[in-house]
C-alpha cells in the first residue's frame, strides 16, 4: 500500500506531531470553550482539508519552490505571522460573545483552512512525514496521498479532543473575569507560538 510506506510508524509519527500543542490546538480550544463543541465543526473541518492539502502541495513540489524562490517564503512567513496575531486578537475578542455581541463568532471553515498554508507546525509535519516515510521505489502521487490521508485523519482527531477539552473548560468560566482571562491566556500562547518563526 502507497508504495512501500510502512503505516504503523507513519501513523505513530503523524499521533506524536498532530496530538502535541500548536497554533490549531489553541485555536480550537479557546472556540470549543466560548462558543461549544458544535460550532467549532467547521473551524475543525478546515484545520483538517487545510492541512491535508498542504501536505499534498509539499509532496507535489511546492516546497522545492519555497526552498529556491527565499523572498516567496520570507513573505509567506510575514503573512502567515499577521494573519495568526489577526486570529489571537479574535481569541482575545471571544469574550463578547457571552455579553451578547453580533461580532464575535468562531473562527469559520475558510479562514481555519487558510491557515493552514501559512502555519509553520503544519509545513515542518509535512515536510517531516514527506522526507521519512517516501521511498524511491514508489510512486510520488500515491505515496503523498497515504502520507496526506494519515495526517489529516490525526489532524482530525487531535482538533476533535482538545475541542472537547476546550468545551469541558467552559463550564469553570462561568464569569465574565474568568472568560476574558482565558481569552487572553491562550492569545497570548498563539501569539507566542511565533517567536520560532523569527529566529
Amino acid at each position: 500500500m502507497g508504495g512501500g510506506i510502512l503505516l504503523g510508524p507513519l501513523v505513530l509519527f503523524a499521533a506524536a506531531m498532530c496530538l502535541t500543542p500548536g497554533p490549531n490546538v489553541v485555536m480550537v480550544t479557546a472556540s470549543a470553550a466560548n462558543f461549544g463543541f458544535r460550532r467549532a465543526i467547521p473551524h475543525m473541518l478546515g484545520i483538517t482539508l487545510g492541512f491535508g492539502v498542504v501536505v499534498i502541495a509539499a509532496g507535489l513540489g511546492l516546497a522545492g519552490l519555497l526552498q529556491a524562490e527565499p523572498r516567496l517564503h520570507r513573505l509567506l512567513k510575514y503573512a502567515g505571522a499577521a494573519y495568526l496575531l489577526y486570529l489571537a486578537w479574535r481569541i482575545a475578542r471571544a469574550d463578547t460573545a457571552r455579553s451578547g455581541s453580533t461580532r464575535a463568532k468562531p473562527i469559520t471553515f475558510a479562514e481555519a483552512a487558510l491557515f493552514q498554508c501559512i502555519n509553520p507546525k503544519g509545513w515542518v509535519i509535512a515536510l517531516g512525514a514527506l522526507a521519512a516515510f517516501t521511498t524511491g521505489e514508489g510512486e510520488v502521487v500515491s505515496q503523498t496521498a497515504v502520507i496526506a490521508s494519515v495526517l489529516a485523519a490525526a489532524c482530525f482527531a487531535s482538533v476533535a479532543i482538545w475541542a472537547g477539552f476546550g468545551a469541558a473548560i467552559a463550564r469553570f468560566l462561568g464569569s465574565p473575569r474568568a472568560r476574558k482571562v482565558f481569552n487572553w491566556s491562550m492569545a497570548g500562547l498563539l501569539a507566542v507560538s511565533l517567536l520560532p518563526v523569527f529566529r
